[in-house]
């Protein structure tokens, strides 16, 4: 999937899936982006179009199953999907408390991080299984290589994103279905505005929307960047566990949201 010209982007009301958005946006392409905010989702979509691109926004909660389904259904009926892009999320910590996170919280986080992944790509998989084409990108995170005692819901989905996604693309490598993994380290957005604490090797959206891309069109199987930081969150998986929890423990306090 080079060029591909019908894309759907959720989670595009900001951060990495606003600036893939209008990364893409061109004439001849068609965007359908999500999201739960619809005045930032609006402008995104209103600056898509000043770059040529026709656009579909649908305000939506992707842990919503039946609109999902509605939704993915009737965008592949009148435009078949290309590329379809599962980046919404949201994130949380424990805010620095001693008893772990509040389940509430971590109810929610999986909700969207996980169900909303699944909501996004089943009514839409067997329909590019059929076509024998198409592409769906998983976004996860540098978190999903070991679970930080300062995220505990947030590494959990981004954890089970990345291993379903890399799973899925072994599964299916003769359908003609293209799956691959993202997995940014911070990355200028809402989410990360949240956090107080320094932020190393801290990219703009855009820089990391162009990394993407230009890994989706290679299609690598994993898109993992910047580099320092994939190592380091590499490392940190294979170290033995109490090593790993000593390190993970002199990290920062990641806010509750």
């Amino acid at each position: 999937m080079k060029n591909p010209k019908s894309i759907l982007i959720t989670g595009a009301s900001s951060g990495i899936g606003e600036a893939l958005a209008l990364h893409y946006a061109q004439p001849g392409i068609f965007l359908t982006l999500s999201g739960r905010n619809e005045e930032r989702l609006r402008d995104v979509a209103q600056r898509c179009q000043t770059k040529g691109a026709i656009v579909n926004p649908v305000s939506i909660d992707v842990s919503d199953r039946a609109a999902m389904q509605a939704c993915m259904t009737a965008v592949d009926e009148n435009h078949a999907l290309d590329l379809v892009i599962a980046n919404a999320g949201i994130s949380g910590g424990t805010g620095g408390v001693m008893n772990g996170e509040p389940i509430d919280q971590a109810r929610r986080i999986f909700d969207v991080n996980i169900t909303g992944v699944l909501n996004t790509i089943e009514p839409i998989m067997p329909r590019m299984i059929a076509r024998r084409r198409g592409q769906i990108a998983l976004v996860s995170s540098m978190a999903g290589f070991r679970g930080f005692p300062s995220a505990p819901a947030y590494s959990a989905s981004k954890g089970m994103v990345r291993f379903y996604g890399e799973a899925l693309r072994g599964a299916m490598r003769e359908s003609g279905v293209e799956i691959n993994v993202i997995m940014p380290g911070f990355v200028k957005s809402r989410m990360t505005d949240a956090n107080d604490f320094h932020m190393p090797f801290l990219m703009e959206a855009e820089r990391a929307a162009d990394i993407i891309a230009r890994g989706l069109a290679r299609n690598r199987g994993r898109i993992a960047f910047p580099l320092p930081t994939y190592l380091g969150s590499w490392f940190l998986s294979i170290l033995p566990d109490f090593i790993a929890q000593k390190i993970l423990g002199k990290l920062p306090a990641k806010p509750q949201q």
